[in-house]
């Protein structure tokens, strides 16, 4: 069910930052999957900018901007009500300026079904794409492991109206043991790419397809 190598992040050419977008609903562990995203980039010694494009609510910036500052990694200032396209436009430019390797853009906690928050969703695209035509390199998925098909469902609505590369499932921490993982797997093409498993900044793994499948299949207790 899992072919091999899909789950390979997609980087950017050599010269240019990896733009990537990360989506979601609201709840579904979004803020904390970038920062942790970044907390890895940064170990690997890449430099990472973050842009808070979640402008509708003020404390959704306030808080990337707080895992900015923890993580250790600079971000693009943006306040309440700003055009997140005007967001996204600037964090690209600083990314090809000031050479970062990473730009991770925040969106607006959206469901799949309100055509406006998804036609805004293309537009960022629109405007990342003049100043690098192959970004985003990336669109990430974030949904909640413990929610069933309702992340099936959303996983399958966001594959054909944002472009998703890849998943991240969060909260798989707790009895929901990968199950998620499977049904998504079923029904859905876009490959996992990341799993959260746990409120740690290193509680963000690689998705491993052979490493997952003996997890699922040990016996209880090993």
């Amino acid at each position: 069910m899992f072919p091999p190598q899909e789950s390979a992040a997609r980087w950017a050419p050599a010269g240019t930052p990896t733009v990537i977008l990360v989506v979601g609903v609201n709840g579904s562990g979004k803020t904390t999957s970038i920062a942790k995203l970044a907390h890895r980039y940064k170990n690997e010694g890449k430099r990472v900018l973050l842009a808070p494009a979640d402008t509708f609510r003020a404390a959704a910036v306030q808080q990337l901007i707080t895992w900015a500052e923890r993580v250790g990694c600079e971000y693009v200032p943006a306040q309440q009500d700003q055009k997140p396209d005007s967001v996204a436009y600037q964090a690209v430019e600083k990314g090809l300026a000031k050479k970062f390797d990473v730009v991770i853009i925040d969106t607006a906690g959206r469901l799949d079904n309100k055509k406006n928050l998804m036609d805004e969703l293309e537009k960022i695209v629109r405007v990342m794409k003049k100043l690098i035509p192959s970004a985003p390199h990336e669109v990430l998925l974030v949904l909640d492991g413990n929610t069933g098909q309702t992340a099936v469902r959303q996983a399958k609505n966001f594959e054909h109206t944002a472009g998703v590369t890849g998943l991240i499932v969060t909260k798989l921490d707790g009895t929901a043991k990968g199950g998620a993982v499977i049904s998504m797997r079923a029904e859905v093409d876009t490959p996992v790419k990341w799993i959260g498993l746990g409120e740690k900044m290193t509680d963000l793994e690689a998705f491993d397809a052979e490493l997952f499948v003996d997890e699922i299949f040990k016996p209880e207790g090993e």
